[in-house]
């Protein structure tokens, strides 16, 4: 049964050089008809599977840039989630912005359709760094966007910020979370750039043009985040993220915890009824499945329950509570011991883990190398 919703929104006015995602350029795109796709796809999941939509807990709108669509395509796309998201146990409403495209309109529209929090990418208060990134937005769009989206009504609003930047400096960043602090917010984001492949960073550094700072300087970065945050007080509840108490976002909760949730859109992933699926991406695809009344399904696997162990153990892992005795062993039926017991073991040697009564964790040792830890839950056979 799916506790979320994930509604993609593949259209942006500029495409960040770091990004992969499923995204598409704002001009000329068939943007109404996609919202249409959008709300027929959702008719023919829910309408086909009611009883895995009985409990929706979250839905949040991503992509792409949600913002990107003017204030009556919003109003669109939220009427067709009312008409067929059963919205009853809903508590958290996300919506990913752009802060140099919130206007007072589209944000009045998002607060009325029912959105409440509000998860915008900032990434920098360096301008050269933006300009480098490919971001379009001034520090002072974000202070002003933030202002208006407090007076309509938004309190609960996260901003991401990005470390490891080409030729980021520890000064830059210290500056950059200083700001971010200034405007008092209840939850931030903060990623490590990791050059994707089929980016404008990646071409750029397969031809020797991109210059990273060091693996120590971003390890370092990582340290001084993680230093700041605490000290204002902000629980460092996930790997790249740290809130106020009652201010983590459950949406991203759902997938730690390895729980269900439907994926709707182009490119989109969803996770239900024990199979991993996802959508096709090429926007034309995606509308003719659907303008046949079919799913738009392009891959689906059933999870093993191997597989299913190992997620829960490295998706988990990501929480800074880890992974508990009790939900592991409600789940599977079995101890967490009689599947990793030598790896944990193992790890809690070298000071990555910790072990108690109440489940495994990382250390702080451990978050620095996080991926490295979760490979070794990718052993079993």
């Amino acid at each position: 049964m799916a506790r979320g919703v994930y509604i993609h929104i593949p259209f942006c006015h500029q495409i960040c050089n770091y990004c992969d995602f499923n995204k598409f350029y704002f001009k000329n795109q068939p943007v109404d008809e996609y919202i249409e796709a959008l709300g027929k796809e959702m008719a023919l999941t829910t309408e086909k599977h009611p009883e895995k939509f009985r409990n929706i807990e979250t839905i949040f709108l991503g992509g792409g840039t949600p913002t990107a669509l003017s204030p009556e395509q919003l109003d669109k796309l939220l009427t067709y989630i009312h008409t067929y998201i059963p919205m009853k146990s809903v508590t958290e409403f996300t919506s990913e912005a752009n802060p140099d495209e919130l206007s007072a309109a589209k944000l009045q529209v998002l607060f009325d359709g029912g959105v409440n929090r509000l998860s915008m990418g900032v990434q920098s208060f360096d301008q050269g760094l933006l300009q480098k990134i490919g971001r379009t937005h001034s520090n002072d769009h974000v202070y002003e966007t933030i202002a208006l989206a407090r007076k309509i009504g938004f309190y609960n609003i996260s901003i991401d910020l990005m470390y490891g930047l080409p030729g980021q400096t520890m000064a830059q960043w210290k500056d950059s979370l200083a700001k971010a602090f200034t405007l008092d917010l209840p939850h931030f984001s903060a990623y490590s750039l990791i050059v994707e492949p089929k980016t404008i960073f990646y071409n750029q550094y397969a031809k020797g043009k991109l210059y990273l700072p060091t693996e120590d300087l971003e390890a370092d970065m990582y340290d001084v985040l993680m230093q700041q945050m605490a000290l204002q007080g902000l629980q460092q509840y996930e790997i790249s993220n740290f809130a106020k108490p009652g201010y983590h976002s459950e949406h991203n909760k759902i997938y730690w915890d390895n729980d269900e949730y439907a994926g709707f859109g182009a490119g989109a992933h969803g996770y239900l009824a024990g199979i991993r699926y996802s959508n096709h991406g090429p926007l034309k695809k995606y509308m003719e499945a659907v303008e046949a009344n079919e799913l738009p399904i392009v891959h689906a696997h059933e999870v093993t329950q191997v597989e299913k162990r190992e997620e829960q153990m490295f998706l988990g892992l990501r929480k800074t509570e880890g992974v508990m005795h009790s939900i592991y062993e409600e789940k599977f039926k079995t101890s967490m011991s009689a599947h990793y017991d030598v790896v944990i073991k193992d790890l809690v040697s070298k000071g990555l883990l910790e072990l108690d009564e109440l489940g495994v964790r990382l250390t702080r040792k451990g978050r620095f190398v996080g991926n490295e830890v979760f490979q070794q839950f990718l052993l079993e056979d």
